[in-house]
């Protein structure tokens, strides 16, 4: 079973708000990329990567996106960072589209209160120093690498609600948002957490999409 988490889309804001910020926002056009971090591009993860793609790009925004399940990787760190493992093109190209952009947006289904296991090893392998962070060897601070960047990641769940999930098992957003992204210096990173996907109507996954496209017109 994947077991499904989410934090009702009210709390992140609402279809009224995000419609005036795509307004106002939409003069500030940003570069945006979006990683479609489901191993399998024919689901409803997809179908929000879509919806935030083309909000987006009607707002004027410039659009760069890549489903993670099309690229060809080794997502198994073999040595840890004992050894330097040598990045394949397709993750030399995600390390450009993350540096070029303004805005990282990550879409992705909650598996076992985490993300998949491709998405992890992705940051596995491409999150590394001289890319994301490194530590000054005389001060032994960390120097982010990635400062001056927001994030949007948007968690799809399954099976189970928000509150549920957070009271039996707790944050499922920590690692991406504070452990990953923040590390590295994005800021504000902003967590959409929609569900459970598998038990409501189309009217409301159709709703959700909105919102989502909403949120790309917004470059949010």
């Amino acid at each position: 079973m994947k077991n499904g988490a989410t934090v009702p889309f009210f709390m992140h804001g609402t279809l009224q708000r995000l419609t005036h910020n795509s307004v106002t926002m939409a003069k500030k056009k940003k570069k945006i990329f979006i990683l479609l971090g489901n191993p399998d591009s024919e689901t409803y993860s997809e179908s929000l990567a879509k919806a935030y793609e083309e909000g987006a790009k009607e707002a004027g925004h410039e659009v760069r996106r890549v489903n993670l399940g099309d690229i060809t990787f080794d997502p198994i760190l073999h040595k840890g960072y004992k050894v330097i493992q040598e990045l394949e093109p397709d993750l030399i190209t995600i390390q450009k589209n993350i540096q070029w952009a303004d805005h990282f947006v990550i879409v992705y289904p909650n598996w076992w209160n985490t993300m998949p296991a491709l998405l992890k090893g992705f940051f596995d392998r491409a999150w590394i120093p001289g890319f994301a962070f490194n530590f000054d060897k005389e001060t032994k601070k960390r120097i982010q690498h990635l400062k001056g960047k927001s994030a949007r990641v948007i968690i799809v769940a399954g099976s189970h609600s928000g509150m549920e999930t957070r009271l039996k098992y707790g944050d499922y957003s920590n690692e991406i948002r504070k452990g990953i992204l923040e590390f590295a210096g994005f800021s504000p990173v902003k967590i959409t957490c929609l569900g459970p996907s598998e038990r409501v109507s189309d009217a409301k996954r159709d709703l959700w999409q909105r919102e989502v496209h909403q949120l790309g017109r917004a470059g949010e």
